[in-house]
């Protein structure tokens, strides 16, 4: 079989053990499909060997019987995941040489569940951005198109590489992180599935930090079943973390039965937005009622605090970056500037970061450090904590009225080309993330399902919105959304 990399991970896992084909087999042809893909610029450190070793490790392992459900499935990994030995860079020329000698827990999750490493994907640098344009490693190209016109078109941020190589069908699956949508945005913009589960679900350490409070990992997958497949192997208590959830991991997969009669769907008038475009107005529309078909009890609800939500996140999480980021100095590893005669450490700092971090990341630290200046502490940061606050409360409020789930857009239009905001007021691009962010604030599970395609042709997702911990009912939720919706649509190969 020659298409093999065109499955899904449950398709590959019942082959696997049906003995149909090998994992060595399935790695070799999302390999073949990874070399002829450039003009994506998805994987930017390839990994061959190491992924032929985990491969034919997986075949032995499921030879023996019993293996885990990730058992020989390969899987790009998002840059901004330690990997032990590999290149790990967060899309930054900062990074630049680092090769970590340990692996972020997540990965290792993977590995322990036989997963095999294709290589490190695209990203926006540090996951600062909504279209994948500040990557040291250059844009990332959406392998969908207008309808017959070239114009290469953004695959959404920051799992940008992620979501272009789950949808090019270059790997079954990818990890992705989410601090502000970085998973359910891009994953909208390419037709695939990607959830970001409740902050402390999945283990921070060994992903490169940029907002510590609001990142979190999560799977970008082919279809909702995927994605609890693998998301139940990422997640698990991790003691090195102490953002890290000491709680048992439900077998998620089990809980798509479908079944949601009963349940209460909340749709918020506060995601209404002025100038919001027809397709995403019909979009949602069509998406409530086919839960409403499948048995749910549609409730209009308020979120009142949402206006202040994309407000909030940019100064929160500029500020957790600058802090974060201050790590970066060219002393222990990454990048160093060439200093001359004369110049000190003070200068060593300066030039470094200079030549190291792109104009976006330069634009939030500096936004983080003003807001955490003495003279604006208060009237910024604490004021966009308190108001996260109230945002966190405006979801507590609802599902403890009964609200078992919240459907709204993914994002408020289909991917646009790259380039197109390039010059324009950088509010613009964060405004991308305005469906997304409240869900970071209040620390809650979230999932993007593609649902249908714009006028040329696009996909375009809705989100829904969980309670904490719940990740297998809003998992069944999307489940029912999918199933109802039929989405199969591919991009064509032009690549």
């Amino acid at each position: 079989m020659t298409d093999l990399n065109t499955l899904t991970i449950a398709e590959a896992r019942d082959g696997l053990r049906d003995k149909k084909f090998t994992s060595v087999e399935l790695t070799n042809a999302c390999l073949s499909a990874i070399e002829g893909s450039n003009a994506l610029n998805a994987f930017v450190h390839n990994t061959p060997e190491i992924a032929g070793k985990m491969a034919a490790k997986a075949d032995a392992d499921l030879a023996k019987g019993d293996a885990p459900a990730m058992c020989g499935i390969p899987l790009g990994i998002k840059d901004l995941f330690c990997t032990k030995g590999v290149a790990s860079q967060a899309g930054s020329r900062i990074l630049e040489g680092f090769k970590p000698e340990y692996e972020s827990t997540v990965t290792q999750n993977l590995w322990n569940n036989g997963a095999v490493m294709l290589g490190k994907l695209n990203m926006d640098e540090f996951a600062m951005g909504s279209s994948n344009e500040t990557s040291v490693y250059g844009n990332v190209v959406n392998p969908w198109r207008r309808g017959n016109d070239d114009a290469p078109l953004t695959p959404g941020g920051s799992s940008g590489g992620s979501a272009a190589a789950v949808a090019a069908d270059l790997c079954l699956a990818a990890t992705g992180t989410d601090t502000g949508g970085s998973i359910r945005q891009p994953a909208a913009f390419t037709g695939i599935t990607g959830i970001k589960p409740t902050y402390g679900r999945c283990s921070r350490w060994g992903v490169v930090a940029f907002a510590s409070s609001l990142d979190q990992a999560g799977p970008m997958t082919k279809s909702v079943r995927d994605a609890a497949i693998m998301l139940e192997a990422m997640c698990g208590h991790d003691e090195k973390d102490s953002t890290s959830a000491d709680l048992a991991v439900p077998n998620f997969e089990a809980a798509l039965t479908g079944d949601i009669r009963g349940k209460k769907i909340g749709i918020p008038k506060e995601y209404r937005m002025d100038g919001m475009p027809s397709e995403i107005e019909k979009l949602w529309a069509d998406g409530t009622a086919m839960l409403k078909d499948a048995g749910a009890e549609i409730v209009d609800i308020s979120l009142p605090h949402t206006q202040y939500a994309l407000p909030a996140y940019y100064v929160i999480a500029p500020a957790e970056a600058s802090s974060n980021l201050a790590r970066y100095d060219g002393v222990r590893y990454g990048h160093r500037a060439t200093l001359a005669a004369g110049e000190g450490i003070d200068e060593m700092y300066a030039k470094t970061r200079a030549e190291g971090f792109g104009h976006e990341v330069k634009n939030r630290v500096m936004i983080g450090t003003y807001v955490l200046s003495a003279g604006f502490y208060d009237a910024y940061y604490n004021r966009a904590r308190r108001v996260r606050s109230l945002i966190k409360k405006d979801f507590e409020d609802v599902f403890a009225a009964g609200i078992d789930s919240i459907l709204t857009p993914a994002t408020p239009s289909a991917a646009f080309g790259l380039g197109e905001m390039a010059d324009a007021d950088p509010v613009k691009m964060y405004l991308n993330d305005v469906f997304t962010v409240t869900v970071n604030l209040a620390g809650l599970p979230g999932i993007t399902v593609p649902t249908g395609v714009d006028a040329q042709g696009l996909p375009l997702g809705l989100q829904l919105i969980g309670k904490p911990w719940e990740e297998g009912e809003l998992l069944n939720f999307a489940y029912s959304l999918e199933r109802a919706a039929g989405f199969v649509s591919k991009p064509s190969k032009w690549w």
